[in-house]
């Protein structure tokens, strides 16, 4: 078996058939695992994530992928999620003592940043996902209908809109409302919002997000398999018109009973000669799959300026601020890194995604733009001096949820015998998360056992509902 890709949908498939019994040898083309989910060392010895990435309690199939891997312990759970204005109005979101779907509602009547409008028009709205259980008809349109669409069509105020709705979905799916589908971003509030109390209990990384995946290569190596690194595959060779071997460097050539591709889409698109998209029309279609960036801005301190592990600022250009320092107390990265660094100092992490405008910016532009909203949002920055700054910009990072998206993505088991697809953007019926990555890369490895007349089962069930929504059934009118 050979896997091309060690992200996160190269690695779960690759350590589900590693556990399966097959002898799985993984390529990377990077010298270090992880794909976009990773992070680097700068030359000074710090660690950057190249992004923020976070897990809910409802990624059922990531936090299964950690155990196997052993790396459950290096992610923190928080219940409480800190939201701030630019009027120094606070809001929190917490599960109160109240059974499902009505956990939020103490933290939710208390929501400062929002009107009594705005909360009346997101109760409506939230009612009629409970009544379809998270799958409205309408959801279900030739072609899809944008987030924005159904949010119209629910008379959200514009409030509610920016201060909530978009708050939420653009970090959730990396892409804005009116270019998202409103499938998927039903689907985010349903699992982590409504159908269970604890679904939208946030996981952090408490380490390097390139520490997650130090158990993979063991996980493959200790069943006789192997991890190879800076490792690119240049091509492809065909016999009779089926795939019999990848190219590597230097006209390398590795041959196996199966391949799963868990490359980016845009790289298999143009890896893939003509005649195997003849093969297999789905595959001729992912250029019609679009990209979404994201930026991390990276910014060092002189001194303390956050208590909180993370917030979420409205109305701003950055959406989220982590306090890698406090998150990460306590580990140890093996580096010169913020858990090293003085205790007076301190490092925080911006995300913003959907990161379209920022693409043409320079790295100076950004860091002052991301250091001005902080010394805003954050009182205490404003007297403390900037150490140091970076700016990581993934400009294709994630597949862009757009109305009817789901159309053009392929099924991980192709028509072309032995060639298996994983990566989040395969059918997965989920967005461009790290959950949906690792749910391809499941359903690739059952697809491969199934095809050798072995099946098993790897993907794990959706978080159950609980509270009142264990006896909820929905509704058939839209």
């Amino acid at each position: 078996m050979i896997v091309i890709g060690g992200g996160l949908a190269g690695l779960a498939a690759g350590v589900a058939l590693a556990d399966s019994g097959w002898r799985v040898r993984l390529f990377e083309q990077r010298p270090f695992l992880g794909g976009r989910a990773t992070s680097y060392v700068l030359p000074d010895g710090e660690h950057v994530d190249n992004c923020q990435h976070v897990t809910l309690a409802c990624c059922t199939n990531l936090g299964d992928f950690y155990r196997r891997v052993g790396s459950s312990g290096k992610i923190r759970f928080f219940d409480r999620l800190v939201f701030l204005d630019p009027q120094g109005r606070r809001g929190e979101l917490k599960a109160g003592s109240l059974l499902a779907p009505f956990h939020f509602t103490g933290s939710f009547a208390s929501f400062a940043p929002l009107t009594l409008r705005d909360k009346l028009s997101i109760a409506r709205a939230m009612l009629n996902i409970i009544k379809h259980a998270g799958n409205p008809l309408e959801l279900h349109e030739p072609g899809g209908i944008s987030m924005l669409e159904w949010l119209r069509r629910r008379s959200q105020t514009e409030g509610a809109i920016n201060r909530f709705w978009r708050v939420v979905l653009v970090s959730a799916l990396n892409e804005e409302l009116d270019r998202s589908d409103a499938h998927f971003g039903v689907d985010v509030f349903w699992k982590a919002f409504l159908s269970s109390r604890t679904g939208y209990r946030m996981g952090v990384p408490a380490v390097p997000l390139s520490n997650l995946y130090d158990g993979c290569k063991a996980e493959i190596e200790r069943r006789g398999g192997e991890v190879v690194l800076r490792s690119p595959v240049r091509g492809l060779k065909l016999e009779n018109g089926q795939l019999a071997g990848v190219r590597l460097n230097e006209n390398h050539e590795e041959s196996a009973d199966a391949y799963v591709f868990a490359m980016p889409h845009t790289a298999l698109a143009e890896l893939l000669p003509e005649s195997l998209k003849q093969t297999d029309p789905s595959l001729a279609h992912l250029d019609k799959i679009k990209t979404s960036p994201i930026t991390g801005v990276h910014l060092w301190f002189d001194r303390p300026v956050m208590d909180e592990p993370f917030v979420t600022l409205l109305d701003t250009t950055t959406q989220w601020i982590f306090n890698k320092t406090a998150l990460y107390a306590g580990c140890n990265t093996n580096s010169n890194d913020a858990l090293n660094a003085p205790k007076a100092t301190q490092y925080l992490q911006l995300v913003i995604s959907a990161s379209y405008d920022l693409l043409q910016k320079s790295r100076e532009e950004i860091i002052a733009l991301g250091l001005a909203e902080v010394r805003h949002a954050l009182p205490r920055a404003r007297d403390a001096q900037l150490r140091k700054a970076t700016v990581i910009k993934e400009a294709t990072a994630t597949f862009s949820p757009e109305p009817g998206v789901d159309r053009w993505r392929p099924a991980q088991a192709t028509k072309i015998p032995g060639l298996f697809l994983a990566g989040d953007w395969t059918q997965t019926g989920w967005p461009a998360t790290m959950e949906g990555a690792v749910r391809s890369g499941y359903l690739a490895a059952e697809a491969v056992l199934r095809g050798s007349g072995t099946p098993k089962t790897f993907l794990q069930p959706d978080l159950a509902p609980d509270g009142f929504m264990q006896m909820w059934r929905p509704r058939k009118s839209a």
